[in-house]
């Protein structure tokens, strides 16, 4: 993934002369956009021939109570990675509710399959490595759209290598069926992803005049949004149902 960012160098379009281009080009930093929008049609055809017809025959077999269960599965078992990333951004309470959501629901929740935590007032929230890097000032870098992964930048992608390392499925033994599992729940969390962004990315390819940098936008304002509501959780390690007399 490195090697093929330093070869982005390169192919990186000169920017703009014109003043009000060149605020739109640095509003969208996006200097790989020409390669991007490839990568795009590219995810986008295979989409329609393959993605978006398994994602609607799963849809379509697996009943919605089952695959909430499944992304549950699919949450939970991710649940450490949030947790070391809610310890590298310093938010101490952040860690502990993924720590004990992950402790409930591995246990009284069936592996995930039951969110028995968020009934106990453990809500999930989202965080990963590249977010980490965000609230630690690491500029975002160019925009990406990798081909097949979707939108993604360069802090983003190094984010992604580190969580991969960070998440503990990644190092289990290869007896007792564990490395099964792990593929399995990997190719299962994937493909339930699909179906429950299907209809979105329906809409989208549907009503938007430029379905690329609508896609771009969105996932630019999210990430900035989620950094900073990371950034700016101050609250204690007391959990809110605890009161101290």
């Amino acid at each position: 993934m490195m090697l093929g960012m330093l070869g982005l160098a390169s192919c990186a379009a000169p920017p703009p002369t014109d003043p009000d281009a060149l605020a739109e080009y640095k509003e969208a930093n996006d200097r790989y956009e020409k390669l991007n929008r490839k990568a795009f049609g590219l995810t986008m055809w295979a989409n329609k021939y393959t993605l978006r017809p398994v994602a609607k025959a799963y849809i379509w077999a697996v009943p919605r109570p089952l695959r909430n269960a499944f992304g549950g599965l699919y949450q939970t078992m991710n649940e450490p990675v949030v947790f070391f990333n809610d310890v590298g951004a310093g938010k101490p309470r952040r860690a502990g509710d993924a720590f004990v959501r992950w402790c409930i629901n591995m246990t009284v929740g069936i592996g995930g399959l039951i969110d028995v935590a968020n009934y106990a007032g453990y809500k999930h929230h989202d965080n990963d490595a590249g977010l980490t890097l965000a609230t630690w000032g690491v500029a975002s870098g160019p925009y990406l759209f990798l081909p097949v992964l979707g939108p993604s930048s360069f802090r983003d992608g190094i984010g992604y290598g580190i969580d991969v390392g960070l998440s503990p499925w990644n190092y289990v033994p290869r007896g007792y069926g564990l490395l099964t599992f792990n593929w399995a729940y990997n190719i299962m969390g994937t493909i339930n992803g699909m179906a429950t962004n299907v209809d979105a990315l329906d809409q989208v390819m549907k009503d938007s005049l430029d379905p690329y940098a609508t896609i771009r936008s969105a996932y630019q304002q999210q990430r900035k949004a989620i950094a900073e509501t990371i950034k700016n959780d101050h609250r204690a390690t007391v959990p809110d149902w605890y009161h101290t007399k």
